[in-house]
């Protein structure tokens, strides 16, 4: 789903109800854990970046919830956890087909290892 909403708050109140306590719960743990990131809106969903690079972004798609983690290290060092059923893997696109497919303990980790990063932003 492409947004054209301005803010992250605005974002998720237009979202499907059924997915929004897990956006909200992803936006939680992005805000506690990505200390010194900006939030904003590109690319139609919200995205967290450091020194004007988006590094995580998720998304509510028409099919999936999409958790976008860009430094391919971390993305590469945390494949083994999320070859689960209902659960997709692009280069750096992780897709959840239901909320309740996501770990939230296995983001909190690509989050903690994101912000340790130095690798490249695919």
């Amino acid at each position: 789903m492409h947004s054209t909403a301005k803010t992250v708050s605005a974002y998720l109140k237009e979202v499907p109800a059924e997915r929004r306590a897990a956006l909200k719960q992803l936006r939680d743990l992005c805000r506690t854990y990505l200390v010194g990131f900006k939030e904003s809106m590109q690319y139609g969903g919200p995205c967290y970046s450091r020194s004007g690079v988006v590094e995580i972004g998720f998304a509510s798609q028409k099919h999936f919830i999409g958790l976008y983690i860009l430094r391919t290290d971390v993305m590469n060092a945390h494949r083994y956890l999320l070859n689960l059923p209902g659960v997709t893997l692009g280069k750096g696109c992780i897709r959840y087909s239901k909320s309740e497919k996501i770990d939230f303990k296995v983001v909190e980790s690509l989050l903690k290892a994101t912000v340790e990063s130095t690798g490249e932003v695919c």
